[in-house]
């Protein structure tokens, strides 16, 4: 495809020094060779995206709504080549990136909507004597140039959760994309720019530098950004919170998502819950089940309809339609899973499954009695492993669950409404889920977490408002 050859930089695409081999994770083979940035060109694009600037936030809503619109359209043609191509470059299952392209479009349609309620509203200036005949109100402008950094995992759909709101809030973005996972990103700015400029917008409303952490430095250390939207790491999302200061940053830093299991929960459900959300996208998902907390009266019946239902985790090649569980992003990423795996038995943790690699595909694991200190227990693991844990209450639940210093989302199964109510008031997360996996996400929800989980939401109502600054206006009629 001719856009993966060079980078949308400018209101052009411009050649890149050079370029480096995108593999498909499951065998290794290679899918294409991918333009490398360097943080010459993110300087580049943020000039080119400061000057564009004005333009862009003068754009009517009209048009911003409609290059929204024609993106959407766009990825909606390609859906099944977008899937595919999600397949080689993420190794994830197909039906996970059928998810992300589905999200995508729900994401580009809700921010297209958003743009007519974007709005302000009169303030009662004459609550104070000096305010007496005065006028005032507040409306929203564009922060200025966003910089959006993606992670892997879902790549399309982490882009899109940046370009649409900034689209919508009138602001030009410069993206950057985890280097592993280039292609679909490419190719989705090279429609945002085809939609831009069929509706007379400029293209550098969207930008888009590859390469590594230095790019990403370069990008967001420019003192002429308005803000950075970042999806990944905890560690690297401190770094450029501290980096980026005190231009805004907005940061979904992932977690150790918690499903607790009640004493009069649905059985069946909750098993049904850790298969489907411990699993899905081969764990590297920032809200999969981790961590499974059970009140021990329950515990042996749901631990066996797990193990006997595990075998449902079909695990294989992710170009089949079955397929639950393939290679994780890289060699890298297999082995240190492995390690924090056997790093958990050597602290006394039991392996209830898997737990070993076949063919470099790490096998759905079941771990017990995980104790504090593990990585395994207190990180992301991003792998396909589920840690079981054992109360004598859901009150000491909800205390585990909070031990943590992420908290993204986390999911209780109960039948009790004072127990749900108790778990949406008590868990320190951005989300709480009841009777449902804690990665159900819908892409208009305010999304994100607290503590080590990052700040900011997603959702593109939220996201959108975030891209924005308030302006006052305090008029005294002549």
């Amino acid at each position: 495809m001719k856009f993966f050859e060079g980078l949308p930089i400018g209101a052009g695409w411009v050649p890149a020094e050079r370029t480096e081999t995108i593999r498909f994770p499951y065998d290794g083979s290679e899918v294409a060779q991918a333009p490398v940035g360097t943080p010459a060109q993110a300087h580049a694009a943020i000039d080119h995206a400061v000057a564009v600037a004005p333009k862009i936030a003068a754009l009517s809503s009209r048009v911003r709504r409609s290059v929204l619109l024609r993106v959407h359209a766009a990825v909606l043609e390609r859906q099944t080549e977008f899937e595919n191509l999600l397949v080689l470059e993420t190794g994830k299952p197909l039906v996970d990136c059928k998810v992300e392209v589905a999200r995508t479009l729900v994401t580009l349609s809700a921010a297209a909507e958003e743009v007519a309620r974007l709005h302000g509203e009169t303030v009662p200036l004459d609550l104070l004597p000096s305010g007496d005949g005065l006028i005032g109100f507040w409306t929203r402008k564009p922060i200025g140039v966003v910089v959006g950094i993606a992670g892997f995992n879902y790549p399309l759909l982490l882009a899109t959760h940046k370009i649409a709101p900034a689209i919508a809030a009138g602001c030009p973005i410069v993206c950057k994309p985890a280097p592993q996972t280039p292609l679909a990103t490419l190719w989705l700015l090279h429609l945002v720019r085809e939609a831009a400029e069929a509706e007379g917008a400029p293209a550098e409303i969207a930008q888009l530098v590859t390469g590594d952490a230095s790019v990403g430095s370069a990008l967001v250390t420019d003192p002429r950004i308005g803000a950075v939207s970042f999806t990944g790491s905890a560690a690297v999302g401190h770094r450029i919170a501290r980096d980026a200061a005190p231009r805004k940053t907005l940061l979904e830093l992932g977690s150790n998502a918690a499903l607790v299991v009640a004493e009069d929960a649905d059985l069946d459900a909750a098993a049904d819950a850790v298969l489907r959300g411990g699993f899905y996208a081969s764990g590297q998902a920032c809200i999969s089940v981790q961590r499974l907390i059970v009140v021990e009266s329950v515990a042996p019946q749901l631990v066996s309809r797990v193990l006997d239902r595990l075998g449902e985790v079909v695990v294989g090649d992710p170009r089949e339609e079955k397929t639950r569980v393939s290679a994780l992003i890289d060699s890298k990423s297999t082995q240190r899973v492995l390690e924090w795996i056997s790093a958990a038995q050597e602290a006394g943790a039991r392996v209830l499954a898997g737990g070993f690699e076949v063919d470099g595909v790490i096998q759905p694991t079941v771990l017990a009695d995980v104790p504090d200190g593990a990585s395994c227990w207190d990180e992301e693991i991003f792998g396909p492993v589920v840690c079981l844990r054992t109360v004598s209450s859901v009150d000491e639940a909800l205390d585990v669950v909070n031990a943590s210093r992420y908290g993204l989302h986390a999911s209780v199964f109960t039948r009790s409404l004072k127990t749900a109510f108790d778990a949406v008031e008590r868990l320190q997360v951005g989300g709480v889920v009841v009777n449902e996996v804690p990665g159900f996400r819908s892409d208009v929800m305010p999304y994100g977490g607290v503590k080590d989980s990052g700040t900011g939401r997603e959702g593109p109502r939220f996201a959108i408002e975030e891209l924005t600054v308030t302006r006052m206006a305090v008029i005294r009629p002549a």
